[in-house]
């Protein structure tokens, strides 16, 4: 047998290894590959925008830091009107720590301003991350990320 022919059978019997661990990870109880996904939002200030009907802004209350900083959302409509028709919440932790310092799922909460509004609790430096659910009718429409160093 050539050479080439050789190394073509490993990489066909390796692909195919890995594709049978991928789908038996599938049927195993208590095992799945999640499909929820967090897209990693821009910079503050930014749009971002939740399909074709809203779009929606965020910031701090301060430069992230040790001790309590308030996370920001200013929700829009298609048409730039601000809307509090979405429920959010909001998990934040340290993903380099998964467990240790998660916040759990906490409601966003409004102000007089119909701004919504999250308290986020920095007990150490490091990584963060701030995993944001957007719901319409109880039901996910959008999931985003918020990752800062402190």
């Amino acid at each position: 047998m050539k050479r080439s022919e050789l190394q073509m059978k490993k990489t066909t019997v390796s692909g195919l290894a890995v594709l049978m661990l991928i789908l038996s990870l599938t049927f195993i109880p208590g095992v799945s590959i999640s499909a929820d996904s967090y897209e990693t939002l821009p910079g503050q200030g930014k749009k971002c925008p939740i399909g074709k009907d809203y779009y929606f802004t965020y910031s701090f209350d301060k430069t992230p830091q040790l001790g309590i900083i308030i996370l920001k959302i200013e929700l829009f409509d298609k048409d730039g009107k601000k809307d509090t028709s979405l429920s959010i919440t909001g998990d934040s932790g340290m993903p380099s720590m998964k467990g240790h310092h998660d916040s759990g799922e906490v409601a966003f909460k409004f102000n007089k301003k119909s701004e919504y509004l999250l308290p986020v609790s920095v007990v150490m430096p490091g990584d963060w991350e701030v995993k944001l659910v957007f719901k319409k009718d109880k039901k996910p429409i959008y999931r985003g990320s918020i990752k800062f160093d402190v």
